[in-house]
């Protein structure tokens, strides 16, 4: 119980912009532009249905304590990272269903600079969080 009351805080002070534009590195206007237009693009995909038919792929379970992470796999296999097109839509389960509560960016590490968005570097390189998962760069954006 206590572990859920403090996802819940934390969901609570990121999803004001101010929150997620702190937890993506900055409260500067240009920082708080590029969240409400990430908000704008994935609002489609509050509707999990509509993230399926874009091509995101659903999960195997849930990760604990960071939802179910629904991936788009050409988005995740080409290099480039585009803040209006996350590789990874993650969603949290509500009493309506999923409701989709953050967004990932992810870049496989071969080799290229440490990549970064909305002001700040991705974290890692990281070794894959499962078998099969290349070594990554990625960043949670709390939208």
């Amino acid at each position: 119980m206590r572990k859920l009351l403090i996802v819940i805080s934390l969901f609570a002070l990121l999803l004001s912009p101010m929150g997620a534009a702190t937890a993506m590195g900055g409260t500067d206007s240009d920082t708080l532009r590029q969240v409400a237009q990430v908000r704008r693009v994935t609002a489609q995909y509050h509707d999990v249905a509509r993230a399926l038919a874009d091509g995101y792929i659903a999960p195997h379970g849930c990760v604990e304590g960071m939802g179910y992470h629904y991936l788009n796999p050409s988005l995740a296999s080409d290099l480039a990272i585009d803040p209006l097109a996350p590789e990874l839509l993650i969603y949290a389960p509500s009493g309506n269903g999923l409701r989709l509560v953050a967004v990932e960016y992810f870049a496989a590490n071969v080799g290229q600079a440490h990549p970064s968005l909305f002001g700040r570097q991705l974290d890692g390189p990281m070794a894959g969080h499962e078998p099969g998962m290349p070594e990554h760069y990625d960043l949670h954006a709390w939208v």
